[in-house]
């Protein structure tokens, strides 16, 4: 369950931080809206929950991979701030927000750039070499990709709800398709960290989850 005050404390955090120390507006009212986009009714898995177990991943096993931590939890906070469903979309008007709100908020105009080209990689999830934010930001939000299978399960059922206005039959051949895309990347987590404790469950568990959908993976992928 998230705790809505924690989260608050957690973004004044970063966006003080992403500050420079210097001052700016009070976070409240940013923190405020963030929740509440987060928090809209069409959201099943991109959720505050899902919010909170990004950060915890950047706070915990990733903590020593980001070059810029405060940014890459700014961009956590704003990568599905911006989310509906029928929509294709989401990740470049998450951007577009943070970097209207980053700048207003007193953080500088490079490093509210960053934020916003860490979410706009979110669509994709192929961080290139060297680039540990990308990196660090990429992993976190894959991670539940990694879950124990209950968890796992829920997750898909969760997306599932989400895409309840799709037919059975297009939800899942266009879901083998994001799955077979994402068995198809040289590798689906990029820090020392993920590579190491969660790419081969990852894989296992999209590997099974196409066979649940009716879709095999590539018959020659890269090697989990």
């Amino acid at each position: 369950m998230a705790d809505p005050d924690a989260l608050r404390a957690r973004f004044a955090a970063a966006l003080t931080g992403a500050r420079g120390g210097t001052d700016g507006p009070d976070p409240a009212p940013y923190a405020d809206e963030l929740l509440a986009r987060w928090g809209e009714p069409q959201r099943h898995y991109h959720t505050l929950t899902h919010l909170t177990a990004v950060l915890d991943h950047l706070d915990g096993a990733l903590a020593d991979h980001a070059a810029d931590p405060d940014a890459v939890r700014l961009a956590a906070w704003f990568h599905d701030a911006v989310y509906r469903p029928d929509r294709t979309e989401n990740e470049e008007r998450s951007a577009r927000l943070a970097e209207r709100a980053l700048p207003e908020a007193g953080v500088p105009a490079d490093r509210a750039a960053e934020v916003a080209r860490l979410i706009r990689l979110t669509t994709g999830h192929d961080p290139a070499a060297g680039d540990r934010n990308g990196q660090a930001l990429c992993d976190a939000d894959l991670a539940i990709l990694a879950a124990p299978p209950s968890a796992y399960a829920a997750y898909t059922a969760a997306v599932r709800e989400e895409y309840g206005f799709v037919p059975p039959e297009d939800f899942r051949n266009g879901r083998a398709e994001v799955l077979r895309g994402l068995l198809a990347l040289p590798a689906l987590f990029r820090t020392p960290y993920g590579a190491e404790h969660w790419e081969r469950t990852a894989r296992y568990n999209i590997t099974a989850e196409l066979e649940l959908l009716g879709g095999p993976g590539p018959s020659k992928g890269p090697r989990a």
